[in-house]
C-alpha cells in the first residue's frame, strides 16, 4: 500500500523567503510574491526565489497544485526599475563581445525563471489582483490557469520603456489571445481591465474581490489535487508538448507517454472509487 494518501492530508509547511512566501497545506502550495511595498516588482532576489520555489514544488511529492498570488494591493508591477537600470553594471566588461554575451546569458536566465512555471510538473494557477503589468504578463502567460479579481488590470508595458519584451510574453500571449489581439496589446501597451481580459480569454474567470479570487483558486486547486497526480502531471506534459508540435507528432507523443505511464495503481483506485461512490485516494 502506498505510504502517502491525499485524503486526509493535514501537513502544513511554511517557508519564509524575503521575496516569495511559500505555504503548503492539503496538497496545495501557495507561492506569494512578497514585496508589497514595491507592488511585487521583480528584483534579482525575487527572480531567483521564484525559480527556487517552483523547483521545490516540482521536487516535493506532497505538492499537487501551485497557486501563485501577490501580497498587498497588486499582483506584480513587472521588473523593478532599479534592477533594469543596474543591468549595465551587472554585465560590465571592457570587451564589448563579452559584455554582450553576459547580457544574453542574463536574458536567458530570466527566461528560465519564468519558464519554471511551465517546467514544473504540477499545474500552476495564477490568482491575479490589482496591477499585472510588464514582466508580470510574462509570468502569468506561463501559468496553466489564470483567474482575476474585478480590480485587476493588465498591460504589456515594455513598449513604453523603449524595449522589446524578451522573457516570454511575445511567445506565449499570441497562443492565448490570438495573433491580432496580442500584436495590438504588445505594440500599444494599452491597459486592459479584468472584464476585457476575460473576453480575450487572457483569464478564465473574474471574481468580485481578491478574497473571492483566492477562495475560487483554492477550490479549483483542491479539485485538481484530488485527481490522480500521475494523470495530472501527464496531462500538463502532453498539453505543453501538443501546443508546440503538430497533431500527428502529439498523438505519437501521448501514445508513448501512456505506453509508459498508463498501467498505474491510480486507474484501479479511480475505478474502485467510482464504483463505491467515494473519493479516490491516490499516492503522491
Amino acid at each position: 500500500m502506498p505510504s502517502r494518501w491525499f485524503f486526509p492530508f493535514t501537513q502544513e509547511i511554511v517557508v519564509t523567503h524575503p521575496s516569495v512566501r511559500t505555504e503548503l497545506a492539503d496538497g496545495i502550495a501557495q507561492l506569494t510574491l512578497n514585496r508589497p511595498d514595491k507592488s511585487n516588482a521583480f528584483d534579482a532576489d525575487m527572480w531567483q526565489a521564484l525559480h527556487d520555489a517552483l523547483r521545490w514544488a516540482d521536487d516535493t511529492p506532497e505538492v499537487r497544485v501551485v497557486i501563485l498570488s501577490g501580497a498587498g494591493k497588486n499582483f506584480c508591477a513587472g521588473i523593478d526599475l532599479a534592477m533594469l537600470m543596474n543591468i549595465q553594471h551587472i554585465i560590465q566588461n571592457d570587451c564589448e563581445g563579452r559584455k554582450r554575451e553576459a547580457l544574453r546569458r542574463l536574458i536567458l536566465q530570466l527566461q528560465g525563471d519564468i519558464s519554471s512555471l511551465e517546467h514544473c510538473r504540477k499545474p500552476v494557477i495564477a490568482a491575479i489582483h490589482g496591477a499585472c503589468v510588464g514582466g508580470a504578463i510574462d509570468l502569468i502567460t506561463a501559468a496553466d490557469i489564470r483567474f482575476a479579481s474585478a480590480d485587476a488590470y493588465f498591460a504589456v508595458r515594455e513598449i513604453d520603456m523603449g524595449m522589446t519584451a524578451d522573457v516570454g510574453t511575445l511567445q506565449r500571449l499570441p497562443r492565448i489571445v490570438g495573433e491580432g489581439v496580442a500584436r495590438e496589446l504588445c505594440l500599444t501597451g494599452r491597459r486592459v481591465d479584468a472584464t476585457e481580459a476575460a473576453s480575450l480569454r487572457l483569464v478564465n474567470r473574474v471574481l468580485d474581490t481578491p478574497e473571492a479570487l483566492l477562495a475560487h483558486a483554492r477550490q479549483v486547486a483542491a479539485d485538481i489535487a484530488g485527481k490522480s497526480p500521475l494523470a495530472v502531471r501527464g496531462t500538463k506534459q502532453v498539453l505543453n508538448y501538443s501546443r508546440d508540435h503538430s497533431v500527428a507528432d502529439s498523438l505519437e507523443y501521448v501514445a508513448n507517454w501512456n505506453a509508459a505511464m498508463l498501467l498505474s495503481a491510480d486507474i484501479q483506485q479511480a475505478v474502485m472509487a467510482s464504483m463505491r461512490k467515494t473519493p479516490a485516494r491516490f499516492a503522491d
